[in-house]
């Protein structure tokens, strides 16, 4: 199984791709897309659909995993337009009928290092160990992808077992 993780941003959206043959899990390609906060809402979204359709139509993944929305009270408008970098990758996986599924930040922190609460460095690490890499894959937001899709293979794991 082929699994995209992403975790969006409207400035930088980081994507991993896993490949699970049997137990086996290995890294296929982490990356990030990324738009100028200068530019208008209008294109940033349009290069964000672009350059998520491209990795889409690169590797075919079966599923993408992507991060729920968190919102603070105290911070609405961050929280309106991640809504709108989500709603982008949404589309780009509906146009090529590529189911979407949602995880938690606690969730998927939970399932990489066994805390909900971990640190991004914790995350990091697990993900170096987890995937057998000989470096930490950097940036956080290629390494919180990556974490996106683990989970998303834990939790199927979970449901066959």
């Amino acid at each position: 199984m082929v699994v995209m993780g992403v975790d969006p941003g409207l400035i930088t959206t980081g994507y991993g791709i896993l490949d699970q043959r049997g137990q086996d899990i290995s890294l296929i390609e982490g990356g990030v897309v990324k738009t100028l906060s200068t530019s208008e809402l209008s294109v940033r979204l349009n290069q964000l659909f672009t350059g998520i359709s491209d990795v889409l139509n690169e590797f075919n993944p079966e599923v993408m995993a992507v991060e729920k929305l968190y919102s603070h009270y105290k911070h609405p408008v961050t929280a309106i337009m991640m809504g709108h970098a989500r709603g982008v990758i949404f589309l780009a996986a509906a146009v090529r009928e590529i189911p979407v599924v949602s995880y938690g930040a606690t969730e998927i922190k939970k399932s990489i290092t066994g805390r909900g609460r971990a640190s991004k460095e914790q995350v990091q690490f697990m993900m170096s160990r987890e995937l057998r890499l000989e470096t930490l894959p950097e940036p956080f937001d290629v390494t919180d992808a990556l974490a996106i899709a683990l989970t998303h293979l834990n939790m199927r794991r979970k449901d066959v077992i």
